[in-house]
């Protein structure tokens, strides 16, 4: 049955460009590495994603390998939006990637040509779609050329198979290099996805001045550490959590004792704004004008609202950035 969205979607999700780019995507989006695969609840999945596009999420984040198993996330996403969505699919933003291990063989992963149209191929059967509006090379291929590789992107986005080209987990000169490649090509790279969190500050300041001169987006990934930036793990680990899970890629031995007293002492600070501590830590990567959306991940609605609700208090005083700079040092 096809899903009635909120009429007032729109109202309160905040929208920004992908860096030079006419696209916009909202501030929080949706990745679903996490909880929408075939190990997981397809009602579960399915109401997440309803939910999201009634709050003005537009733009749901996959890759081939997600799942697991692998691909089966995008199998439940093609689902979903025939079933339920497809009336508003132009309001819609798909993303997929290329890059990790999908069949046996030389072609299977990595960067080349073959391999990564071959995925996207692949990865258009599953989401039942003519088309992706973003298709990411996933990682750096580092015994392909890099020409060969943007080549493929460029070639995905002539042939009407992606709408915009993108990278991911490519370092700062990797990056200057593919954005030239991809410019001179004709089809610029819109959108770099790293991970960047409160925990894990690579990107500064190197990548993001990269970004900026090339006028590349940024969205980041895992801006909760795996769910660390949380209150989930205050008081140990959980059933149901991702440290609980054997599939899962954050482990028990990333929880030490260090990162729960910065948890607890950021915990605090979040408390004192009136937020939780995934708000605050969704927020304090939002406070960076070169960053275009956050993907959160969710196991259920009330989750997901709660991330939501990190748009009511995105503002920091000078002081409160540094009592956070104070945590993570």
């Amino acid at each position: 049955m096809v899903h009635i969205p909120s009429p007032s979607r729109y109202l309160t999700m905040v929208y920004n460009y992908c860096g030079n780019s006419g696209l916009k995507l909202p501030a929080i989006s949706l990745g679903l590495w996490h909880n929408f695969g075939g190990v997981d609840s397809f009602e579960n999945a399915k109401e997440m994603i309803l939910s999201a596009f009634d709050a003005g999420i537009t733009h749901f984040d996959l890759a081939n390998n997600y799942g697991p198993p692998p691909g089966s996330a995008e199998e439940n996403f093609g689902k979903i939006l025939a079933a339920h969505l497809k009336p508003y699919r132009d309001e819609i933003i798909v993303s997929t990637k290329a890059g990790y291990k999908m069949w046996e063989g030389p072609y299977g992963e990595w960067g080349s040509r073959k391999y990564m149209l071959s995925s996207l191929d692949q990865s258009l059967k599953r989401l039942k779609l003519d088309y992706v509006d973003i298709f990411y090379s996933h990682r750096p291929d580092p015994e392909t050329p890099l020409e060969e590789t943007m080549g493929a992107l460029d070639q995905a986005v002539r042939q009407g198979k992606a709408l915009y080209a993108g990278i991911s987990n490519y370092k700062p000169d990797q990056t200057k290099r593919a954005s030239e490649i991809l410019r001179k090509l004709g089809t610029p790279c819109i959108l770099h996805q790293p991970k960047y969190s409160m925990f894990e500050r690579w990107v500064e300041p190197d990548l993001l001045a990269v970004l900026e001169k090339e006028g590349i987006g940024l969205i980041a990934f895992s801006p909760l550490a795996q769910g660390l930036l949380t209150d989930r793990y205050l008081k140990g680990i959980p059933d149901g959590s991702r440290a609980s899970k054997a599939h899962g890629f954050l482990k028990k031995n990333d929880i030490t004792p260090e990162k729960l007293v910065k948890i607890a002492a950021l915990n605090e600070l979040a408390k004192k704004r009136g937020q939780s501590l995934a708000q605050m830590a969704i927020a304090w990567l939002l406070k960076d004008k070169r960053v275009t959306s956050v993907l959160v991940g969710a196991s259920s609605v009330g989750q997901l609202k709660t991330n939501l609700a990190t748009l009511d208090k995105l503002d920091f005083t000078p002081y409160e950035l540094q009592e956070i700079e104070e945590v993570l040092k």
